[in-house]
């Protein structure tokens, strides 16, 4: 596992639990189906990172982070209430 500090490159992807799996199961195709994607980002050493990539590149598909783009909304949402 790697320790570390990344600014917005994308290294941290090399760390990511996710590496090496099928990418369809971070593109489920309802909430639902996210669960599997999500307890796997959960495990992840660079989920902050990756988060944060998802949040700043606004991706529009997929769990990011642990998070679906309903969840990533939300969280935008809640940022602008309290900015």
């Amino acid at each position: 596992m790697y320790k570390g500090s990344w600014d917005m490159n994308t290294s941290w992807k090399n760390y990511g639990s996710c590496r090496g799996l099928n990418p369809n199961i971070f593109y489920p195709s309802c909430e639902e189906e996210a669960r599997v994607a999500k307890a796997i980002c959960r495990q992840c050493p660079v989920q902050n990172e990756c988060l944060s990539y998802a949040l700043k590149n606004q991706e529009k598909d997929g769990v990011w982070g642990g998070a679906t783009e309903r969840d990533r909304r939300r969280m935008i949402r809640q940022r602008l209430k309290t900015a």
